[in-house]
């Protein structure tokens, strides 16, 4: 599976801005591609402003998103802030290149910003199937609690899109190798660049890794596409070969 990961600024709280702003990214990407990932609330930078940025899922970024997946015949996934029912979430979206959409809300909410006091989190861990690829994804704080990310469904790529500070950016590098380690998969972290309205800043450090924690895009600090491809035959392999998933301990999240 060949996946695209788009390190970019975000215009703050200006939706229209951001996604003429991934279009043009998106539009650089001169070879065929089946993923592209964007960062966490990729039309807004991480606001506790929801109300200002939120859209309904019928709303403006989904129909360009699902235009913008058919015509590049890949799948695309971020995170944008949702209003469903009177509440907003935190959601990332996957969009098919057939325009169906499944979704995550983020359920580990960031409350050191006050995230848990502005959005609703999510209750339900998902796995998508895509080009025959089980895909986890989870959104930036979730990479702290290594239990949520367990993988216990067999998935085969566990993915992180984040607003990430580059204050904390060695927590982000090392949680990123753990998880890939620990669950035997690969793993994709995507975050955002540049300075937001409140004067955090912001050094990417998107990478991907293998499932034994290995470079295949080592951590970027600047703007850009980058391309990784995934191999699914050697990643069965050497879980085959090494087993390390088979000696997992037995519990529930309650």
């Amino acid at each position: 599976m060949k996946t695209a990961i788009l390190q970019s600024p975000l215009t703050w709280e200006n939706p229209a801005a951001n996604r003429i702003h991934f279009e043009e990214k998106i539009n650089t990407i001169d070879e065929p591609v089946d993923l592209i990932v964007l960062p966490e609330m990729f039309t807004s930078g991480f606001t506790m402003h929801p109300d200002w940025v939120a859209e309904p899922m019928q709303g403006e970024t989904m129909v360009w998103l699902q235009e913008l997946a058919k015509l590049k015949n890949a799948a695309i996934t971020g995170s944008l802030v949702i209003t469903e029912k009177g509440n907003f979430y935190n959601r990332l979206v996957f969009v098919f290149p057939s325009g169906e959409v499944q979704f995550y809300d983020k359920r580990h909410l960031f409350t050191l910003a006050g995230e848990d006091k502005k959005y609703t989190a999510g209750k339900e861990k998902i796995i998508i199937d895509y080009l025959g690829w089980k895909i986890c994804p989870l959104i930036c704080y979730d990479l702290r609690f290594p239990v949520f990310a367990r993988n216990v469904e067999d998935y085969d790529v566990l993915l992180y899109i984040a607003n990430w500070p580059n204050t904390r950016i060695n927590a982000w590098d090392a949680l990123l190798k753990a998880r890939a380690i620990e669950n035997m998969c690969y793993t994709i972290g995507v975050n955002r660049i540049g300075v937001d309205a409140n004067h955090h800043v912001y050094n990417g450090h998107s990478q991907v890794q293998d499932y034994l924690g290995r470079d295949i895009v080592e951590p970027q600090e600047s703007e850009g596409v980058f391309i990784a491809s995934l191999d699914k035959n050697t990643l069965v392999e050497t879980r085959q070969k090494l087993g390390f998933l088979n000696d997992k301990d037995a519990f529930e999240i309650k």
